[in-house]
Order: structure tokens, then sequence, then C-alpha cells
């Protein structure tokens, strides 16, 4: 496996890949953060295209990523995250509603669990599943977070994020 760290409006994420392609994005800070394991090699060269398009999204000049994605998970963990990647930019469903979306309308509880377990937050994304009634719920980066990725989608938020809402 190979990393790299990089600063983005949301704080220092860090990219874990290896030949089969990128495996996790995480928070460096946060409830969510792990620790880059001793036989991993930082690698910078071998993100080039994640980073450039994790900036771009920042930016907001990116509304898909297309970068080779490898994460690790049950059959059903995959068809969730393969359906999350499916919600538009800038818009939002419910758990619900996801549940229905993977086959199974009474699955919302095990959509949301698979939706918490996402190895790849930001570019699988998860941010853009809210509850039922409209409300923020869940996110490994935090609500303020969540809301501040949703806000910048809809063109409404800051390009900065301040870590409050």
């Amino acid at each position: 496996m190979v990393y790299t760290r990089m600063e983005s409006p949301v704080g220092r994420l860090v990219l874990v890949r290896d030949e089969a392609g990128l495996r996790q994005v995480w928070f460096a800070e946060g409830r969510r953060a792990e620790i880059v394991k001793k036989d991993w090699r930082e690698d910078k060269a071998a993100f080039v295209e994640a980073v450039r398009q994790l900036r771009a999204y920042f930016a907001r000049e990116l509304r898909e990523f297309d970068v080779e994605l490898a994460p690790v998970g049950t059959e059903f963990q995959l068809r969730v995250w393969r359906e999350l990647r499916r919600i538009g930019y800038g818009e939002t469903i419910s758990y619900g509603d996801l549940a229905r979306r993977v086959g199974n309308a009474k699955a919302a509880r095990a959509v949301g669990l698979a939706n918490g377990s996402n190895p790849l937050p930001i570019i699988v994304p998860c941010h853009r599943v809210i509850g039922g009634d409209g409300s923020l719920t869940g996110f490994g980066g935090g609500l303020p977070m969540k809301k501040w990725l949703l806000e910048l989608e809809r063109g409404q938020g800051r390009l900065i994020y301040s870590g409050a809402s």
C-alpha cells in the first residue's frame, strides 16, 4: 500500500491505494481518523490524478470523480457504495430511498451502516444521504462538514470550511 496526505478545505486528507486503485480516503483528524501503517510507503506521484480531482471538486470545477477505485467491503456494502456514486452532484436522498435503490426497501438501517462504513468519503458521496425527514444525520467528518459539503455542491457555501455550522 502507498499513501499520501493532502491539505483540503475540510482539513488534511489521507489517501491510500494499491495497484488495484484508491482504497481509502480519510480525514486526518476527527473521530474516523486512522493511522498510517508502518509497512505503507508514502508516494505522492501515485496520487497526482486523485489529488487533482479532489482540488477541482473543492473549487467547484468537478462534479463527478473519475479515478480508479478499489474499496474493500461485503457484497452488500459494495452495492450501496456503487449506488452512492449515482446520486447527482448537489442532490440528496434518504436512507430509505437508498435502500429502495439497492433493492430492499426494508434495509434502511443496513444501508445506513454500509454508508457509515464508506472508505472513500467525498469521492463516493455518502454525504448526500440524509434522514427521511430531511435532517442531516451521520457523517465520519461530522455534521458541520456534511452540511458544508452539501452547501458547496449547491453553490451556497463558503469555499473555506470553518469547522462550525
